[in-house]
This record gives structure tokens, sequence and C-alpha cells, in this order.
């Protein structure tokens, strides 16, 4: 059975469902025969590459929340994670063009390392608080999963 799960790094959703979704396979006496493919989908692509803002900061400037609407949402999330097994980190969380991180994650497609680069770049998103934008972080992602400089 193939599973096609549309995703953006940045989404917390997407890495609580990534979580569930996991814990769930484990029940599963056909675990075996599931094969998981990691689609992407930017949120939201109008986002400049060069440019790097808090999550807080985000919600208040492209989704008109307040200071407090903003740390009301996060707190939500921060403790739907908990619940999955993750600590977001929204204080560090950089929000940027993830654009470059999906050109990595299918990448990694190609050395069969799908699953664990998406688990690697929402860690490094949402608890490491990395630019998953930029060049370099991606570089010691994909060289942490044994993908070469060169093919990155």
């Amino acid at each position: 059975m193939k599973v096609e799960i549309w995703s953006d790094i940045m989404c917390p959703f997407c890495y609580i469902g990534k979580k569930n979704f996991e814990k769930a396979l484990l029940e599963l006496s056909f675990k075996n025969h599931i094969e998981v493919e990691w689609k992407s989908f930017q949120l939201d692509p109008t986002l400049d590459p060069s440019e790097t803002i808090t999550t807080n900061e985000y919600f208040k400037s492209k989704k008109g929340a307040s200071a407090e609407q903003a740390m009301q949402m996060t707190s939500q999330v921060t403790s739907m994670g908990k619940s999955s097994g993750i600590n977001f980190n929204f204080e560090t969380a950089l929000i940027t063009n993830t654009y470059k991180a999906h050109q990595l994650l299918h990448l990694g497609k190609k050395y069969d390392k799908s699953n664990e680069m998406e688990e690697r770049l929402f860690k490094a998103h949402f608890i490491e608080g990395k630019n998953i934008g930029d060049f370099i972080v991606l570089t010691e992602i994909g060289q942490s999963l044994g993908i070469s400089q060169e093919k990155i």
C-alpha cells in the first residue's frame, strides 16, 4: 500500500500528523508493506527566501493576529505536540521560504532517506531553530544522512 503525504516543513500540524501516523503504523500487522511518499506543499510560497521572521511575527504580519493571539496559537500547538512526543520551540523557530528544503527532501528520495529527511527538517525547524532555507544548514542536514555535499 502506498501512502502519499502532502506536507510543508514549517507546518506544525504536519509534524504532529507524522508522529501520530508513525505510532499508528507500529500497530499494524502489515506495516512492512506500506510505502510512504512525502509530497511537497508550500504553505506560503510568497515568503522571501533570503529573510526569516519568528513564528509570532509571522502570525502578526501575515495573519493579522495580535501578539496575544499569536502566543495563544503557539501555546495550543505546543500542547498538541507534547501529546505526540514533540517539544516545539516556537520562540526560536524561523519562518522562511521552504522551497530549498523541499528540494532537499526530494533529493533524499533518491537515497531512500525521505522519511529521515522529513524528520530532520522538522526537527531543525521546530526544535533547533535552524533556518531551513539556508543552504549551509540544508547541506549539514543532507550530509548527516549520508548524502555528499556535491549531490546536495
